[in-house]
């Protein structure tokens, strides 16, 4: 295979080593999953993403070091900043990706990139004790998306201070597990944390499509349609939400860290 140019960026960040980072790679031709697969695990971050020109549009594919996933966030949000930063896109023209989930657009706002996805609402379900015993703590609701738990708990302090087993929350029957809880920054409307070892992620710094089963959860809760979201990993991320009807519009900034090629 030709060189491959690629990227990391920091995404739902506008500081260098914040947010979540993503790989991106601009594929001239189709790739082998098995390749792109073994990029991913060297790239070793939570998602790499693959884009490529075809007939019907932008093809878009996400990677984590195990496995091929369904939807991700932070790294379609590096994907199209980097379209756009590179001269790779039109400036101010939306981009549209077919992938796995459908097709999902990304818009410029100002400094923002806004991403416009399926909402992914949770209904409540029983605690199960794995799960209890798993986060270290027992949360006050628990709903099931398509994708993930999402544990709802008394505080962020609470949420901070969970330290999960991951080799026990790998075993339950869910992609990861959102913890989230009301803010305790006035600047912020709920914080969260997701955790994901079941695909090969321990703890994701900044999770988008995660926020599109919080942003339903939370919007009802809070009776606004408009939130603000902080992710309290190590890292950290900001996410700015909206919900339309049966979409997620999910606003982010994102800054390149580094770029180059694959060479193999």
């Amino acid at each position: 295979m030709p060189a491959v140019k690629c990227w990391q960026v920091d995404a739902f960040t506008n500081q260098p080593f914040g947010g979540n980072p993503a790989a991106v790679c601009w594929l001239n031709e189709a790739a082998d999953p098995k390749w792109m697969q073994s990029v991913a695990a060297e790239m070793n971050l939570s998602e790499t993403a693959f884009v490529r020109q075809r007939d019907d549009g932008l093809e878009l594919r996400w990677f984590t070091p195990t496995v091929e996933v369904d939807l991700c966030g932070h790294a379609t949000l590096a994907t199209a900043h980097v379209l756009w930063s590179s001269n790779l896109a039109a400036q101010r023209v939306p981009i549209c990706f077919q992938t796995r989930s459908g097709v999902l657009t990304c818009t410029q706002d100002g400094e923002f990139i806004e991403l416009d996805f399926p909402a992914t609402a949770a209904a409540a379900v029983e605690i199960p004790a794995e799960l209890s015993n798993a986060l270290g703590a027992v949360p006050n609701y628990l709903g099931k998306s398509c994708f993930d738990y999402l544990a709802v708990f008394d505080s962020a302090k609470t949420v901070r201070s969970l330290r999960p087993d991951f080799r026990k929350l790998e075993k339950l029957p869910v992609r990861g597990v959102i913890a989230t809880s009301i803010a305790d920054d006035g600047q912020f409307d709920f914080v969260t944390r997701f955790f994901a070892p079941a695909v090969g992620v321990d703890e994701d710094p900044v999770c988008g499509s995660a926020h599109c089963c919080l942003t339903p959860y939370w919007s009802t809760r809070l009776n606004k349609s408009h939130l603000m979201a902080n992710q309290v990993s190590a890292r950290g991320g900001v996410l700015r939400l909206t919900l339309k009807g049966d979409r997620v519009i999910l606003g982010g900034q994102a800054v390149t860290i580094w770029r180059g090629e694959l060479l193999v």
